[in-house]
């Protein structure tokens, strides 16, 4: 299994490219690092490769705020250029500037 580098930043707001929520990305892994029930737990017509980068994602829609757990390929970077409305943004997050999250000092990964 190869992997290859990550074309989302920490910081970054994102969408996803099937379902209706968008995110700020707080952690990201090089290749699938969740358990095997969670992989399971995605339908298998839209599962997708585990050798890729998958993000951790503070998540939002129009109903809840929650973490989401995200594939690169179902990603892509959000155009609103708009802050997400996260509760937990402002602990890991200190700024907003430009569509990007700053991190806080002596947060790190």
């Amino acid at each position: 299994m190869s992997t290859r580098l990550a074309k989302f930043t920490i910081g970054q707001v994102v969408r996803h490219r099937v379902y209706p929520f968008r995110g700020v990305i707080f952690d990201v892994d090089p290749i699938f690092s969740n358990t095997e029930e969670y992989w399971l737990s995605i339908p298998e017509h839209i599962r997708p490769h585990k050798d890729q980068p998958f993000y951790h994602l503070l998540a939002e829609n129009d109903e809840a705020a929650y973490v989401a757990y995200v594939s690169e390929q179902n990603l892509e970077l959000d155009e609103t250029g708009q802050p997400v409305g996260h509760p937990q943004a402002s602990l890991i997050f200190d700024a907003f500037d430009e569509g990007h999250y700053k991190l806080r000092p002596g947060i790190g990964h």
